[in-house]
């Protein structure tokens, strides 16, 4: 574990890649799963473009029958594009939790939690909703939400035939 983490904040992928018996991870709260060597890779190539000083603290590890979780903080600063995001040149510091499943000697999968909107915040992308910052995204992103809300429609559940 702690050779796959500092090879990762080392940016000395070879070397994250062979504590894979098959490299694959799973970012839970995106929904993406990088399976495969190539898949892996690209994670790492897209993750440090986009936070090129990306790395982990480590906090506690946790062992399972048939893996470890471990608690870190993730670091970085977003000097780079992340997917359609520009570039804010904010840093985040993000507490996270991953499990890495084994085989009998290697890691068969890294599924990653972690709060998407904690990263978001820091980087200047969301807003907490009870901040007037975040009150005014609120309601330049959703009008008509707001404006049914201040009406008092809100909106029917409809069933599978469109109808109330």
């Amino acid at each position: 574990m702690r050779e796959h983490m500092e090879s990762e904040n080392h940016h000395d992928f070879d070397a994250t890649i062979a504590t894979f018996a098959h490299p694959r991870y799973e970012i839970i709260p995106t929904g993406d799963v990088f399976d495969g060597e190539q898949e892996v890779r690209r994670y790492y190539a897209e993750t440090r473009a986009a936070f090129p000083d990306q790395r982990n603290d480590l906090i506690a590890l946790h062992h399972t029958d048939d893996g470890v979780v471990v608690e870190f903080d993730l670091l970085g600063t977003h000097l780079g594009r992340l997917r359609s995001l520009a570039p804010t040149g904010r840093a985040f510091r993000c507490r996270m939790t991953a499990f890495f499943i084994f085989d009998d000697e290697r890691i068969l999968c890294e599924r990653v939690y972690f709060d998407q909107a904690t990263i978001l915040r820091q980087l200047g992308l969301a807003h907490d909703p009870s901040s007037l910052a975040g009150r005014i995204s609120t309601l330049v992103s959703h009008p008509v939400t707001i404006g049914r809300s201040l009406l008092g429609l809100g909106v029917a559940h409809r069933g599978a035939n469109g109808r109330d």
